[in-house]
């Protein structure tokens, strides 16, 4: 049977993750929130990780799943996370868009915090477990900005870089436990994240806002359109799949040909 196709959202097709324990943060809504679902009907229990407290209980509730309601740029509180993940999905993320000389320091490292550090202390946390049972799967949602590079996005493109050398460092010292470490890169998806940042490159830009998705984040791709989460979700479950465990210290780009030119 093959089971690398995601299963219906009412669980009633394959399981392969039956028995598992999931981590994703960011779950409470987009990509995040995709994943937990995905996971959840492929059999996994669901650790729903997010600021967002009834966005994540609401989630929970859908998945099974329990909500831990975290802020990740509290090093204590990221430590305090539940360390019996089977899966970790890294998923939550924050964006600021300026240019260098005006970009605000506190938020540069804040958004280090979120998406390097935390990741960090997540992964950290679980391999000693994912160790001990000689299995386990760790899913880094990055983006195509951790192979490229754009303007006014100084702090998230510095992230995302450093969570792909982070990845592939895990991806090497795992291996011979059982535990693969990849990266997914999707161009923009229809999050809440990318909806937000519409008006404010309007701003970067001085242009319009109808403008911005069709000349600045669709203009370096192939497909013109965005990507849905439930897209990466799919590749997220692909990679836990019995089929991908030779996969790892990969970055999988899903960018509509944008890393073709």
């Amino acid at each position: 049977m093959d089971t690398t196709s995601a299963p219906p959202p009412d669980g009633s097709g394959p399981r392969p993750l039956t028995g598992r324990t999931a981590l994703v943060t960011g779950a409470a809504s987009g990509i995040g929130r995709a994943c937990a679902v995905a996971l959840a009907a492929a059999g996994a229990r669901v650790y729903v990780v997010d600021i967002a407290a009834e966005a994540a209980k609401a989630v929970a509730e859908e998945t099974g799943g329990t909500a831990h309601v975290v802020d990740l740029s509290d090093p204590a509180a990221v430590d305090a996370l539940p360390a019996d993940a089977d899966i970790v999905v890294n998923n939550a993320g924050l964006q600021h868009v300026a240019p260098v000389h005006e970009f605000p320091p506190d938020r540069f490292t804040l958004i280090q915090r979120v998406m390097v550090e935390a990741p960090f202390r997540i992964m950290r946390r679980t391999l000693p477990h994912m160790y001990a049972q000689e299995w386990g799967r760790i899913v880094n949602i990055s983006s195509v900005h951790g192979l490229r590079a754009s303007p006014y996005k100084s702090a998230y493109v510095t992230a995302k870089h450093a969570l792909e050398g982070l990845s592939k460092t895990v991806a090497l010292e795992a291996a011979p436990y059982g535990v693969t470490s990849n990266c997914i890169n999707p161009g923009y998806v229809r999050t809440p994240l990318v909806e937000n940042q519409v008006a404010a490159q309007a701003l970067a830009h001085g242009i319009g806002e109808d403008e911005v998705v069709e000349q600045i984040m669709l203009e370096r791709t192939a497909i013109k359109r965005l990507i849905e989460p439930s897209e990466v979700a799919e590749a997220a479950l692909w990679l836990c799949s019995p089929h991908a465990s030779y996969v790892t210290g990969s970055s999988l780009p899903l960018d509509g040909g944008w890393t073709a030119h």
